[in-house]
């Protein structure tokens, strides 16, 4: 055979889709683990023609997944977004979408026990070293994906996955604030740096000449914005202690508005390099965390609210996300407790992966 066999899943999770491994399954070094990913997903190349991913962001995505050896934790998540246009594999930040599906598949992959009618596991992001917990559906212990819960971004219906982030705060740099300061101004522009979940620099759409209710198809084909973007996420990565992130995935972009839709706050999200579709679940927890911090820019665009549970709907291209909070300590410095989200997953395709033997010949 001139083909090593995988297994794999191929999972829509929330917005995302992408394969679902077991960690056991891939190589336990990185560099070659990811000539593994770059050869499955057909990169680089535009089109990703010679593997499984579909030539956007949002469909070049990876899980990994295994048992966790942590306390409290039941099993590990490493997610990979794998570069579409070069041989680059970014493990630095978490996503949400992609974690909508880890529940479901490790139950059915027998490293959690499913129970009746639904199942609570608890996941350890190891990009973010974040727990989380999952709620999946389980009747009569086996996983279901079918329900009634719509999310914008995805077709149809599907059984709920509850998600709840427990300790995200300072994902990748350690810091709610990683400048110091709910407020910075680069270059003329006023932003927010903020990490929760992930980390993010927000910036008002109309600081930068924008509405903040393009389409994501307008906001990618103005290349002047695109640059002009770039050149502050640079500029915001290095305030935010994470050096040159030239070639990155974070810190994302989000550029707000006041809502329309009767929402809390209306965003258009970058992955950083084009305008998501809808928008991400860790982007989505950390702009609710952004509007209930009082000074920050998010805050001048949402629609206030008080106490300590709240709903933040943020509205984006494809409808809206709604995010949970659970506040504590003093209102005008609040911390977030808990960031809680319903979304849905689906199994697509279950079997083997094949990847030429040159790039890996497997386990001996």
């Amino acid at each position: 055979m001139t083909q090593t066999r995988i297994p794999c899943v191929l999972m829509r999770g929330g917005t995302s889709r992408g394969p679902y491994f077991l960690a056991s399954d891939l190589p336990d070094d990185v560099p070659t683990r990811d000539r593994v990913l770059l050869a499955a997903m057909g990169s680089p190349h535009p089109l990703q023609v010679d593997g499984i991913g579909g030539a956007n962001p949002l469909t070049s995505k990876v899980a990994i997944v295994s048992r966790s050896r942590r306390p409290g934790a039941d099993v590990d998540y490493l997610f990979a977004q794998v570069a579409i246009d070069r041989a680059f594999v970014d493990t630095s930040p978490n996503c949400g979408n992609m974690l909508s599906g880890v529940g479901p598949f490790a139950i059915e992959a027998g490293l959690v026990p499913a129970r009746d009618p639904e199942t609570t596991l608890r996941i350890y992001n190891v990009n973010t070293e974040s727990l989380v917990e999952a709620v999946v559906q389980t009747p009569g212990g086996r996983v279901t994906y079918d329900g009634d819960v719509a999310i914008d971004g995805a077709p149809g219906t599907a059984a709920p996955v509850k998600l709840a982030f427990l300790d995200a705060v300072g994902s990748v740099t350690g810091s709610l604030l990683p400048t110091g300061r709910v407020r910075d101004v680069i270059d003329g522009v006023p932003v927010s740096c903020i990490d929760n979940a992930m980390p993010m620099m927000l910036l008002a759409a109309e600081s930068v000449g924008k509405t903040g209710y393009e389409s994501p198809a307008d906001l990618d084909g103005d290349r002047a914005l695109m640059a002009r973007l770039e050149q502050l996420r640079l500029e915001a990565g290095r305030l935010m202690g994470l050096g040159d992130v030239t070639g990155r995935v974070v810190p994302k972009i989000g550029l707000v508005a006041r809502p329309r839709q009767g929402g809390t706050i209306a965003s258009r999200y970058f992955t950083p390099l084009a305008c998501h579709k809808a928008y991400a679940v860790t982007g989505s927890v950390c702009l609710a965390t952004a509007c209930v911090l009082p000074g920050s820019i998010a805050a001048d665009y949402a629609e206030p609210a008080s106490g300590t549970q709240r709903v933040v709907r943020v509205e984006h291209p494809a409808g809206r996300i709604e995010v949970e909070l659970t506040l504590s300590g003093d209102p005008d410095h609040p911390t977030v407790e808990r960031a809680a989200l319903l979304r849905t997953a689906r199994r697509i395709f279950e079997g083997h992966l094949l990847v030429p033997r040159h790039v890996w010949a497997g386990r001996r």
